[in-house]
């Protein structure tokens, strides 16, 4: 079969970038309304979460300094549901995965799935927080603020979120979603804010990326004010969020695939597609077919998401730890995610099956667009059809000559960084 020629393109997006992450942390944590929450010998614990989020560990490590320098002990807590398969020691790992030890980081990570119940919403939903963390003086929460992969409200992704499904862990995760997107849309954000109701949270550390998955806000937010700050920071968010070059696409080829990237695995938000019954689909981009090729190293296993492609590959899911990704898919109830696509022995045989059934459109003419994943979309790859449209609204330029599509002797499309 013959396969459409490709160009690389270099997109262009909008967003200021945060240069010394470790002095903007500092500067926000020494004002007045933040600094005089900290106490001496104020035991702090300080959030992480499963997300690559950019410069995450940098951050951490700056809170730990600044608060020790402030007389507090602080110690580390993963705030996840029911990444890590669920499990005090699977969570440890994941931070592990993005940088965040207790050397780099210089404060001991307290890991633990108990949790204890606060109180409750006032739709009755109990709410809970992890034991450690609740028995600390204070907890700083740090999470990013983006758009939300399941639905789009006023408050999406962020630091309710963290306060909630975060802190809450595996327990409160399972009663969210128990009621479905209503449960994480809109009770998720009522048990946030009842746990910044318990007096608990001493400050957020609210973090806004660019389109090139750089920190562009970096913002200490008192707790009373985390709901309507979060709300401005996520219309900023949505302003900067990167997208594919073209919105009508027949193959989208998708390299990696994991939790680092998005809790979905793949952004629902890039790719179009959410795949929750009773939830209507994004209006684009619109994309056919999607290929996902092989896992993350740091998902450890975690294919939640691979039930959004059309086709996969044998690597991707010789590589599926079944019993991490099923906690994972069960917790969110969204099982369409979770549901194996067709395997296919490798990447040229999944392209082969999506053109196949690309009805009507000859194999050359194929709009053929290729991404590493769906957080870094910097460079990605466009058939030469595609060429004028993508660089028509001036966001993108030509770093590359048309070229064929290159595959290694197991029929895998060449590593997109050694392209």
């Amino acid at each position: 079969m013959k396969f459409p020629r490709v160009v690389r393109v270099r997109q262009r997006f909008s967003g200021e970038r945060v240069g010394d992450v470790e002095a903007a942390l500092r500067r926000e944590c020494a004002r007045e309304e933040i600094a005089r929450r900290i106490r001496p010998g104020m035991r702090v614990a300080v959030t992480a979460g499963s997300r690559g989020i950019a410069g995450v560990a940098i951050i951490l490590r700056a809170l730990v300094r600044f608060l020790g320098e402030r007389g507090a002990e602080p110690f580390i807590v993963p705030a996840m549901g029911s990444h890590g398969g669920a499990t005090a020691a699977g969570q440890v790992k994941v931070l592990r995965s993005l940088g965040i030890t207790e050397k780099f980081c210089g404060a001991p990570i307290r890991s633990s799935m108990e949790v204890v119940r606060i109180g409750e919403t006032g739709h009755g939903i109990p709410v809970y927080m992890d034991r450690l963390a609740a028995g600390a003086d204070g907890v700083v929460l740090v999470g990013r603020i983006k758009p939300h992969t399941d639905f789009r409200a006023e408050i999406e992704s962020g630091l309710l979120k963290m306060a909630s499904i975060g802190l809450g862990k595996h327990e409160q995760a399972l009663v969210l979603h128990s009621h479905g997107v209503r449960g994480i849309r809109d009770f998720m954000v009522e048990a946030g804010c009842r746990v910044l109701e318990s007096g608990r949270v001493l400050f957020g550390v609210g973090i806004v990326e660019n389109g090139y998955d750089e920190i562009s806000v970096l913002e200490a937010i008192p707790p009373e004010e985390i709901p309507r700050r979060e709300a401005e920071l996520l219309r900023r968010a949505a302003a900067m969020m990167p997208k594919l070059p073209v919105e009508d696409v027949d193959v989208l080829f998708v390299d990696e695939l994991g939790k680092n990237y998005s809790g979905t695995g793949m952004d629902t938000n890039i790719i179009g597609r959410f795949k929750i019954p009773g939830v209507e689909e994004p209006e684009s981009p619109r994309v056919k077919y999607l290929i996902v090729s092989r896992l993350s190293q740091q998902t450890g296993g975690n294919a939640l998401g691979v039930g959004l492609a059309d086709f996969t590959t044998r690597r991707l899911f010789e590589g599926i730890d079944f019993g991490v990704t099923n906690e994972n898919v069960l917790t969110s109830t969204f099982v369409e995610r979770g549901k194996i696509p067709p395997v296919l022995e490798s990447d040229r045989a999944a392209i082969e099956a999506a053109i196949r059934c690309n009805w009507g459109v000859p194999p050359e003419e194929t709009r053929f667009v290729r991404i590493p994943n769906t957080l870094h979309l910097r460079d990605v790859y466009v058939s030469e059809n595609l060429l004028d449209e993508a660089l028509a609204t001036g966001g993108a330029r030509r770093v590359g000559e048309s070229e064929e599509l290159e595959f290694d002797t197991e029929g895998y499309l060449t590593p997109f960084g050694d392209s």
